[in-house]
């Protein structure tokens, strides 16, 4: 009973704030500015129990891998890490929420913005 109270929590918490996030943004900066390494990147969404931190591999002014260290999320989140393939194939932040992941695929993808500010 106890479970299930808690997911309904969650999944309520979700609906409640799924306007708070529909706005945000990401923008991909000029990777021609960075040098070769890693950047690591945190984005908290505020309102929200998601919070994502990560690691985005530079090399030759290209994203060439990003690594979660943290996701913390709902149990749905989980398929929104399909982005960071997307994101390394276009070297692009212009990617598409995955349905029904969308807070987490907006903060992975702030928090790639995030680590190359």
């Amino acid at each position: 009973m106890k479970k299930i109270v808690l997911i309904l929590l969650i999944i309520l918490s979700f609906i409640g704030c799924s306007t708070a996030y529909k706005n945000i943004t990401a923008q991909m900066p000029d990777l021609t500015q960075f040098n070769d390494g890693v950047y690591r990147g945190v984005y908290d969404l505020s309102g929200t129990p998601v919070k994502v931190t990560l690691d985005v591999n530079i090399e030759n002014n290209k994203i060439s891998n990003i690594e979660i260290i943290q996701h913390r999320r709902s149990p749905f989140g989980k398929k929104a890490e399909n982005i960071i393939e997307h994101i390394i194939e276009r070297q692009s932040l212009d990617i598409d929420a995955v349905s029904g992941a969308t807070a987490s695929s907006i903060s992975i993808l702030k928090a790639i913005e995030n680590a190359l500010q």
